[in-house]
Formats: C-alpha cells, structure tokens, sequence
C-alpha cells in the first residue's frame, strides 16, 4: 500500500470522489500545509493555521497507479482557482499536492506541467510541496458523504463530484449494486 495526500476545495467533496476509486483502500481526512500543531476544524476554517482541507488516501499500487490518482485529483476541482473551490473561499481551501516522496513529487509537477502544455488548463495555482505533516481531522467529518448523502451541500457540491468520478473513470470506479 502507498499513501497519497491532496486538497481541492471541501475535504468532504474530495473524500467522496476518491472513495469510488478501485483500489483506494481507505480515504482519510485531514489538515496538511500549515503551521499550528494539532489543527481543529474551527482553527483551520478561521485560516489562522495556515493548512488545506486534505484527504490521505491508502492506495494499492497495483491496482490504481499515482498517474491516474492525478488525474482524478485534476478532474473533480478546478485547479486555476486561488484558494477557492465552489463556493468555500480561503487558503485552507486550495488546490495542493502533498508529495510522500521524492518520485510523488516530480510526477505530481510534471503532470501539471503537460496539462498545461496540453492547454486543458490555464494558469494552475495548486500548490506542490513534500508532505510534512497530515493530522486527521475530526470524526464527525470521516465519511462524511457517506453518512450524510441528503445533506444539503453535499447533495450540491459532493454528489455531482461523485458522479462525474463514476461516469468518467467508470472502468476504475465500478458502482457497487
């Protein structure tokens, strides 16, 4: 198993896209990128800790490769936005890319590189740095989609996320019966 960690808007929204993802054995949320030791929810939504909303995906190499992890992360948020995702503004909402290691890394940055080159995206603000330190996020916010499907912004924000996973990598991510 191998550890990715990104941030695209609302942790909830991102969690739920990459839970449909074969091979993602586990998606945890969480706050990377700051300063402040031990996070809450409240302090990172203030924008006084310096983190992103981040989800922590345990994945199988051998099933989904970090390519394609990219190319979901690209997909479900718009990475030309500064510090903004639908309607959540503030820096702990931005688009980023906390590499594990070295080979993360260069992938990540060269993969942002040929979208842009390839003109799919104009102007891409995520941020791409070595992870330093994931904390989880509070328990109520785990699956959050999942356990709140009716829930009013996820109805708005996450479903249509989870959709466009399911509809575009439908060979990656079978919809269970």
């Amino acid at each position: 198993m191998e550890r990715a960690t990104f941030g695209g808007g609302c942790f909830w929204c991102v969690e739920a896209a990459f839970e449909q993802l074969e091979g993602v054995e586990s998606v945890t949320s969480g706050y990377a990128g700051g300063h402040a030791e031990d996070p809450t929810y409240e302090a990172v939504c203030s924008g006084s800790t310096g983190h992103a909303e981040v989800v922590q995906l345990e994945y199988d190499p051998e099933t989904v490769a970090y390519e394609d992890l990219l190319e979901v992360f690209f997909t479900i948020h718009d990475p030309t936005t500064k510090d903004r995702e639908g309607p959540d503004v503030g820096s702990q909402y931005r688009s980023a890319i906390y590499a594990h290691d070295d080979e993360q890394l260069e992938t990540a940055e060269a993969f942002a590189a040929e979208l842009e080159k390839e003109g799919l995206y104009e102007g891409i603000v995520t941020e791409i740095e070595p992870l330093e330190t994931f904390y989880e996020a509070e328990q109520y916010h785990q699956n959050y989609f999942e356990k709140n499907p009716n829930d009013a912004y996820c109805s708005m924000h996450a479903a249509p996320k989870v959709e466009k996973v399911r509809e575009k990598f439908a060979a990656k991510a079978p919809v269970d019966d």
